[in-house]
């Protein structure tokens, strides 16, 4: 659910891999205050927005009801999580997109729901991500471009942005398993699922005191 652009650096690792499905021209907004509205998708490198079926399971692992939650969409793109997490009541909703063309279309969604709530951000998702204080979100989505090795420097930004007990979505085109799994050690899986390609794990922020390292 994000749109190609060059974020401040990234490690080299993992080989690129094409994205596994193709941009719809609109997602529609499957629950709450906005159920049913559609968010126009722009032609864009490396968009593709969460599905529809992946963004019900995910909300079902989050719960319907995001009431006074804080979010943090860090490769927005077409703002699909975002805006699904404030059509459920999340209090506020920081929405990051390197795009200016992508960015321009969520700021003109956000007009037009009326969604104050709604912050977008134009900018460099990692330059962004490090100006922000510490455990400031509830939830942080993460669905950064699958050609790019963008993963390890995201999940260690939202390791440091989650509060304790906080959740941390993911989308990959491969599974979070094993010791190469850039999972930062405050951060654990507790649900994981696949759809087709893309692969959707949930991690929470430990809690101190209940494993996490000191």
């Amino acid at each position: 659910m994000n749109s190609r652009t060059r974020p401040s650096p990234a490690p080299r690792g993992r080989s690129a891999s094409p994205s596994p499905r193709q941009a719809p021209a609109q997602v529609r907004i499957i629950g709450g205050r906005w159920k049913r509205s559609l968010l126009p998708v722009l032609e864009a490198e490396g968009l593709r927005p969460t599905p529809d079926r992946v963004r019900e399971t995910l909300f079902n692992w989050l719960g319907q009801d995001m009431s006074g939650m804080t979010c943090l969409d860090l490769f927005a793109g077409s703002g699909a999580l975002g805006f699904e997490a404030a059509s459920r009541g999340a209090a506020a909703v920081t929405l990051v997109e390197a795009n200016p063309r992508v960015a321009r279309q969520l700021r003109d969604n956000q007009y037009r729901f009326d969604a104050a709530q709604v912050k977008v951000i134009q900018g460099d998702a990692f330059a962004v991500a490090a100006q922000m204080p510490g455990a400031s979100f509830d939830v942080i989505f993460l669905d950064p471009p699958f050609a790019e090795d963008w993963l390890g420097p995201a999940l260690e930004h939202a390791a440091r942005l989650s509060r304790p007990g906080g959740a941390v979505y993911v989308e990959t085109d491969h599974a979070l398993i094993g010791p190469d799994a850039p999972v930062p050690a405050s951060l654990e899986i507790v649900r994981q699922a696949r759809a087709g390609a893309v692969y959707f794990h949930l991690l929470q922020h430990k809690v101190p005191g209940q494993g996490e390292p000191g």
